[in-house]
């Protein structure tokens, strides 16, 4: 039977995240349920996404930051800045990276490749609550 979640992650500032364990924490009754099947991920915001790359190299992250900012720099003309330069800028890098991820799950654990971490991309500088949305799918 499908399972779901919505859990709200740790406030955090601009910049790259590993919350492979925060989400492990949030969704261990979902997985203690479901031997083989799918785990989606869906932030429910605008201005942060999530993704999948290297979980050992803290470097990794602040490359990875660094070259959205290189992609989509708040010196363009932005319109859109109700809620201070980095409005439109965060929007555009959360089209980039995407609002989901979905992760196999083997013998009730997410089936990650050994490098392989779960990231938040918060793309504000002020630190924000994000929700997310959690869903397994035997």
């Amino acid at each position: 039977m499908p399972w779901q979640t919505e859990f709200t992650l740790n406030r955090r500032t601009k910049g790259c995240y590993l919350v492979t364990e925060e989400v492990q924490r949030h969704i261990a009754k979902g997985l203690e349920q479901t031997k083989v099947g799918i785990l989606f991920l869906f932030i429910q915001h605008t201005s942060a996404a999530l993704t999948i790359n290297e979980n050992c190299d803290p470097d990794v992250r602040k490359d990875m930051s660094d070259a959205l900012d290189h992609l989509v720099p708040e010196s363009l003309n932005w319109r859109h800045n109700d809620e201070g330069p980095d409005d439109s800028t965060s929007h555009t890098k959360t089209t980039l990276v995407g609002p989901s991820i979905t992760i196999p799950i083997t013998d009730n654990r997410l089936n990650l490749g050994t490098w392989q971490g779960i990231y938040l991309t918060e793309f504000r500088y002020a630190p924000h609550n994000r929700k997310v949305v959690a869903t397994i799918i035997p």
